[in-house]
């Protein structure tokens, strides 16, 4: 018979706020609704999360994910990976965060994706039938989604006809599309492809109005990763790059009411203008989205109910019996003071306790 586990006496986040504290019950990897406990954890005074869910993310190796489970993400959604081999064998580690992968994304011949060393060459796109081509790759390869680099425009990146023609094929094997977007031209082209997710935000300017318009009406998400866009200007201020404009385009969009998810970017890769730290880096991320404007249970929401629901991971992201058992257990109210999160008393993966 699987281990039963009792959470008792616990404050659980719905993802609109607290409840009254009860039990939660642990059996096998599920939560379940009742049971005879063989060991039981006090919650009194605490509250308990589902596991975060970080929405953008780059792994190397076993270490990356067990940086993760220590601060409480239970699950990476991998923006770029290869070869193959290496993927799967990131997704069939256990008692670390799971990993979702978009495997090798898109990007155009003349950007700096295309000239990092060792990146595939079946990566590189350039026209509408070479996107269509690496579409049917990434769905051969089992990619969960379609990550594609937009620019303002070629040789650096592909030309619209080319994202475009990236987009429409995926959603035709139902999949969704996730673009990399640093400047106000990239998102233009993002969002005139139809994407379904922008991440990172503009540094070169605030997005303007009739754009964000345009990403509402299309019900267009957000993952802004602010942590990695503050690192960046930092790194290339003399470049004219300012945080400041990432900031406030995530402000607007907050304004609209787009979507926001919580991502970070974390790296570990060498040779990068900045690399986030695995799992902690989530931690200052919905920081600074309560500094963009939203409210903590938003952008707790944003790290759990809300990514769980884009990506279509319906088996986690929300604490309620037949659910997988990821969970975060912290000490104090992060739905009032979001630093909270950081106070971690117990991590739980599909039903296993993170030590």
């Amino acid at each position: 018979m699987p281990t039963v586990t009792v959470i008792d006496g616990v404050r659980v986040f719905t993802g609109y706020g607290l409840t009254e504290p009860q039990r939660v019950y642990v059996e096998g990897t599920s939560i379940a609704a009742t049971g005879t406990p063989d060991l039981v954890v006090d919650g009194t005074g605490k509250v308990l999360l589902p596991g975060l869910i970080d929405s953008h993310i780059h792994v190397l190796g076993r270490a990356d994910l067990e940086n993760l489970a220590k601060w409480g993400v239970t699950t990476g959604l991998d923006m770029a990976a290869w070869p193959l081999p290496f993927v799967a064998d990131m997704r069939a580690q256990t008692g670390v965060a799971q990993i979702l992968s978009a495997t090798t994304p898109a990007v155009g011949p003349g950007g700096n994706h295309a000239k990092m060393p060792g990146f595939p060459g079946d990566g590189i796109v350039t026209t509408p039938q070479e996107a269509r081509a690496f579409v049917e790759r990434r769905i051969a390869d089992g990619a969960d989604y379609i990550k594609i680099v937009t620019e303002a425009a070629p040789p650096a990146g592909m030309d619209q006809q080319t994202v475009n023609a990236i987009v429409d094929t995926a959603h035709e094997h139902g999949r969704i599309v996730v673009a990399h977007s640093v400047t106000t031209g990239a998102f233009r082209v993002a969002v005139g492809a139809g994407v379904d997710i922008s991440t990172h935000a503009p540094l070169d300017a605030v997005l303007d109005d009739d754009t964000v318009q345009r990403m509402r009406d299309a019900g267009m998400v957000s993952s802004p990763t602010l942590t990695m866009m503050r690192g960046i200007a930092t790194a290339r201020a003399a470049a004219g790059l300012r945080y400041e404009y990432a900031r406030d385009t995530v402000t607007k969009f907050h304004e609209a009411g787009i979507r926001l998810l919580v991502g970070t970017d974390a790296n570990s890769a060498a040779g990068v203008p900045f690399a986030p730290k695995h799992g902690v880096s989530l931690h200052d991320e919905l920081g600074l989205m309560a500094e963009a404007g939203l409210t903590p249970v938003e952008a707790l929401r944003g790290a759990t109910t809300l990514t769980s629901q884009t990506f279509g991971l319906d088996d986690r992201g929300t604490i309620e019996p037949g659910k997988r058992a990821d969970l975060l257990l912290v000490d104090g109210d992060p739905t009032t003071d979001v630093t909270a999160t950081r106070d971690i008393v117990g991590v739980w993966i599909n039903g296993e306790r993170v030590h």
